[in-house]
C-alpha cells in the first residue's frame, strides 16, 4: 500500500445501524494535508447546520496527519465535534498512543455517527470493528477501572490506544472528558458527554501496518536532525524536567496566576504548589507519548492510609500540569500539594475537564460566599481551600443531585445566566478561563481563537514580549497570524510543544522524504486557507463573533500591563469580526 492510500484511508462507522465501511480521500489530503485540515472538511460533510451537539447527528471526527508515527512528536490526534459546551464547534487534540495506533491501523481518519441503542464499545483493528455490548462498563465511576476492564478483554497489547468516558460523560457533563491510555485527555470542550450520548463507553484501536517511505536515506537524515534539535533543545529539557507547572512561579511573580476566581492575581502559597515543589517532593516518575523522547507527562505519587488499617498505605500516582495546578490550587485557594493532587485524581476518576471543573467551583464558591446561592443548592460549605467539600461538589457535578448542580455541570456561562453573577464567572465564549491573566493578547486571544483557548493563538505569550501595547487591530492580526501557523502544525500533526523545533524549513525538509513537495511559503498559505474555512465553519455552526463578551471581572483585576480597558477589547472584537464576516461571506 502506496503512504497516500495508507493514510488516505477514512474509516466510517454508522453506531445506529451497527455497520462500518472504507472510504479513499486523498482528494481531502492533497488538498488539506491531514489532521485537522481534513476533519474540518470531513465534519462539514456529516453535520447538518442546526444540530444538537448532544443529537445522534452530531459526528465525530479523528484525524492523524502525514507525519504521525514517523517523526518525533508528531504524536497527537485531532478529535473533531459540536461541543455542548459552546454550543459551537469543538476541536480537542490528545496523544498517547491515540495517533499511532490510529496510523498502524491503516487510517488517517475516523467518522463516528449515529447513535447506539445500547451502551457499546468499539473495538477497531486493520479491516474490521467490532461492537462490543457495554452495558457491564455502563456505571462504571472511575475511568482508571474502565481502562483496566478493557485492557484485559481487548486484542492489541502494546500498540493501541484505549480511550473511555467516565460518569461525567455518561451523566452529559458538558465539560466532560475523554481519557486516553493512563494519563493523556481529549480533555476540553466536552467529547465525553458527546459519546456518552452515543452510548459509546470506549474505544480501543490497534494495528501493525508499516508507513512507507518513498527516500528512506533522506528520510533517516530528517529524522536524526529533528531528533537532535528536541534532545538539545533548552525549552524542550525544561518540558522533561519540570514540565509546563514551571509557569506557577514566573506567572505569580509577574502578577499574572489568576487566583480565587481571579479577585487576585497573586496566589500567596504558590510555591506549594509549583512545579519545582513537586518535582523536588512528590515526583514519582516521567512518562511520554508514543514517538516522544521528551517525556514531558509528570507524575507525582502520594500515599493514603486504608481505613481502619494505619500501617498500610496505597499509592495514588497522580498526573500534573499548569492548568491542573491553577485550575484546581491556586484558582480555588487550595495551598496545599497533596490536596491538589486528589483534587486532580478525583476530575481524572470522574471523567472531567480539570480546566472547567476547578473554575466552576471557583465561580461556585464566589457565589455561595455572596449569597447568590445558599446552602439548599451547594448542599455543602464551599469555601477556599476546602479540599474534602471541593472533592464532594466534584462528585455532585457528576451526580447531579438537584437543579444547581445540574446547571453547573453545563459550565459558567449556563449556571450564571441563571443564578445571576455573570459579571464573575470566568468563560469565554462559553468556554472557561485558562491560567493566564497576562494582558490584552491572552484576553482578546481566549475570545477570538477557534477554540477560545490559549492553545490557538499563544496571546499569553504574546504579552510577555510587549513593551508598549499596540493598536486592537494588531494584537488582532498577530494573533490570527500565529492560529493560522498553528493549522500547518496541526494537519501534520505536531505536539504544539514542538512548534520552537517545527520551523517552515523544518517541515519542508521533513515533508520530503514522504513525497511531498511544499514550500515555506506554501505551507504558510495553506495555514491561513484552514483557518479561514474553520472561521466559515464557526459561523455556519452558529457562531456569533458580535455576541463576545469579557467577564466583568477581568476588567477588575490587574495584569502585568495593568488594569485592562473596555474599549481596547471592544475595539478589537469589532475589527475580528468584520475580518472573519468577510471571511466567511
Amino acid at each position: 500500500m502506496s503512504i497516500e492510500d495508507q493514510l488516505t484511508r477514512i474509516l466510517y462507522i454508522d453506531l445506529s445501524n451497527k455497520r462500518y465501511w472504507v472510504e479513499y480521500r486523498r482528494e481531502l489530503f492533497e488538498k488539506w494535508l491531514g489532521g485537522v485540515g481534513v476533519a474540518l472538511q470531513l465534519y462539514r460533510e456529516e453535520a447538518p447546520r442546526n444540530i444538537h451537539p448532544l443529537s445522534p447527528e452530531n459526528p465525530v471526527i479523528f484525524t492523524v496527519g502525514p507525519l504521525t508515527a514517523l517523526y518525533p512528536l508528531a504524536s497527537k490526534t485531532i478529535a473533531l465535534f459540536k461541543s455542548p459546551l459552546t454550543g459551537n464547534l469543538g476541536e480537542s487534540h490528545a496523544g498517547g498512543r491515540s495517533a499511532v495506533s490510529i496510523r498502524l491501523a491503516g487510517y488517517g481518519g475516523i467518522v463516528i455517527k449515529g447513535a447506539s441503542d445500547i451502551p457499546v464499545y468499539l473495538v477497531i483493528g486493520s479491516g474490521r470493528v467490532e461492537f462490543k455490548d457495554g452495558s457491564a462498563l455502563w456505571g462504571i465511576t472511575n475511568t482508571i477501572t474502565v481502562g483496566r476492564i478493557l485492557r484485559e478483554v481487548t486484542p492489541g497489547q502494546g500498540i493501541r490506544t484505549i480511550m473511555r468516558i467516565g460518569r461525567a460523560g455518561e451523566k452529559l457533563v458538558a465539560y466532560s472528558a475523554v481519557m486516553t491510555e493512563t494519563y493523556r485527555h481529549f480533555g476540553r470542550l466536552g467529547l465525553g458527554a458527546v459519546l456518552g450520548s452515543k452510548k459509546i463507553k470506549g474505544i480501543v484501536i490497534y494495528g501493525k501496518q508499516s508507513i512507507p517511505v518513498r527516500d528512506k536515506k533522506k528520510y533517516r537524515e530528517v529524522y536524526d536532525k529533528i531528533f537532535r534539535e528536541i534532545v538539545e533543545s533548552d525549552a524542550m529539557k525544561r518540558y522533561h524536567e519540570i514540565g509546563t507547572s514551571m509557569n506557577i512561579l514566573p506567572l505569580n511573580y509577574i502578577g499574572a496566576l489568576p487566583t480565587r476566581n481571579l479577585n487576585s492575581n497573586r496566589f500567596e502559597y504558590a510555591e506549594n504548589i509549583c512545579g519545582e515543589t513537586i518535582a523536588e517532593k512528590r515526583l514519582a516518575r516521567r512518562v511520554a507519548c508514543s514517538h516522544c523522547p521528551t517525556a514531558c507527562i509528570h507524575i507525582a505519587a502520594i500515599r493514603e492510609p486504608y481505613v481502619d488499617e494505619p500501617y498500610f498505605y496505597k499509592t495514588l500516582f497522580i498526573s500534573y500540569d499548569h492548568e491542573l495546578l491553577y485550575s484546581l490550587g491556586s484558582m480555588l485557594g487550595v495551598k496545599d500539594i497533596d490536596g491538589v493532587l486528589k483534587l486532580i485524581d478525583m476530575v481524572e476518576i470522574m471523567g472531567l475537564d480539570a480546566i472547567s471543573t476547578g473554575v466552576c467551583l471557583a465561580w461556585a464558591t464566589e457565589a455561595y460566599k455572596r449569597n447568590i446561592v445558599t446552602i439548599e443548592d451547594t448542599l455543602i460549605e464551599l469555601d477556599w481551600g476546602n479540599v474534602e467539600n471541593y472533592l464532594q461538589a466534584i462528585k455532585y457535578i457528576v451526580e447531579q443531585p438537584n437543579e444547581f448542580y445540574r446547571k453547573l455541570a453545563q459550565g459558567t456561562s449556563i449556571v450564571s445566566k441563571h443564578y445571576g453573577g455573570e459579571e464573575f464567572a470566568l468563560n469565554f465564549g462559553g468556554n472557561e478561563m485558562p491560567g493566564y491573566h497576562t494582558g490584552y493578547g491572552a484576553v482578546i486571544g481566549y475570545l477570538i481563537g477557534s477554540r477560545h483557548s490559549h492553545l490557538d493563538t499563544a496571546g499569553y505569550r504574546l504579552d510577555q514580549t510587549l513593551k508598549d501595547i499596540p493598536k486592537p487591530e494588531e494584537i488582532v492580526e498577530a494573533l490570527i497570524e500565529e492560529e493560522s501557523w498553528r493549522q500547518v502544525l496541526t494537519s501534520l500533526v505536531i505536539c504544539l510543544f514542538a512548534r520552537g523545533i517545527y520551523t517552515p524549513e523544518i517541515i519542508v525538509e521533513a515533508l520530503e522524504p514522504l513525497g511531498y513537495s511544499y514550500t515555506q511559503e506554501e505551507l504558510k498559505k495553506l495555514g491561513r486557507n484552514i483557518y479561514t474555512e474553520k472561521q466559515k465553519l464557526k459561523l455556519e455552526l452558529g457562531f456569533k463573533p458580535s455576541e463576545l463578551k469579557v467577564p466583568r471581572r477581568i476588567y477588575e483585576t490587574p495584569t502585568p500591563h495593568g488594569i485592562l480597558k473596555e474599549e481596547y477589547i471592544e475595539k478589537a472584537i469589532k475589527y475580528y469580526s468584520r475580518q472573519i464576516t468577510g471571511a466567511g461571506g
